[in-house]
């Protein structure tokens, strides 16, 4: 068995005016910098062998710490990069609803089926993203993988075999910096051990 923590990257800007935080490439907050801080803590003593992440800066400046702290390789790997939202990058909710408020309210109905206009098919970023981790964890005993909200909510329902569909509904509220385990078997069946968990205190 192999274990893989997957991290949902530290606040950005976009982040604290909810705002659709896709393909852009948006730095951390001063915040989002001392959750990357707390994350190296974590890692010193995490027992990793290598951490992972997406190109997209908000990822790397969040990862870049824990590898350094946990003397580990850092690997980019674009299967981790965020689902491009296409005509909702950048928006808020209220936003979507009067620029395209047909296509916003099936997408709340069924965003794996309806996604965003001009954006990415779901299916194919939760396949990219769980084909990374099953390779990886093939390899690996621990490793930390940092990404994003919306990817890591579709890869938790792929994993686990529910409705794409469901993703929003299932698992609402991803927080910056928390902390979620898979258990990987060599045959690449998921289980999940832990999901949004914060930091340990102390650390």
């Amino acid at each position: 068995m192999s274990r893989v923590v997957l991290v949902r990257h530290g606040e950005t800007v976009w982040h604290q005016e909810n705002r659709y935080a896709g393909r852009s490439d948006i730095a951390l907050t001063d915040h989002g910098r001392i959750q990357a801080n707390a994350l190296a803590a974590w890692a010193v003593h995490a027992g990793l062998n290598a951490v992972w992440c997406s190109p997209l800066q908000r990822a790397m400046q969040t990862a870049e710490p824990a590898a350094s702290a946990a003397r580990v390789p850092l690997h980019i790997d674009a299967r981790f990069s965020e689902l491009d939202f296409g005509r909702g990058e950048g928006l808020t909710a209220s936003e979507m609803i009067s620029e395209f408020p047909v296509e916003r309210a099936a997408f709340v109905q069924a965003p794996a089926t309806h996604w965003l206009p001009e954006g990415e098919d779901p299916r194919h970023a939760a396949a990219r993203a769980l084909e990374a981790i099953r390779e990886i964890a093939a390899a690996n005993r621990r490793v930390l993988v940092v990404t994003h909200n919306t990817l890591l909510r579709l890869v938790l329902c792929q994993a686990l075999r529910m409705p794409l569909d469901s993703y929003r509904r299932a698992f609402p509220c991803l927080e910056n910096g928390s902390l979620t385990e898979f258990e990987v078997s060599e045959q690449g069946e998921v289980a999940l051990l832990m999901f949004n968990a914060p930091l340990p205190d102390g650390v």
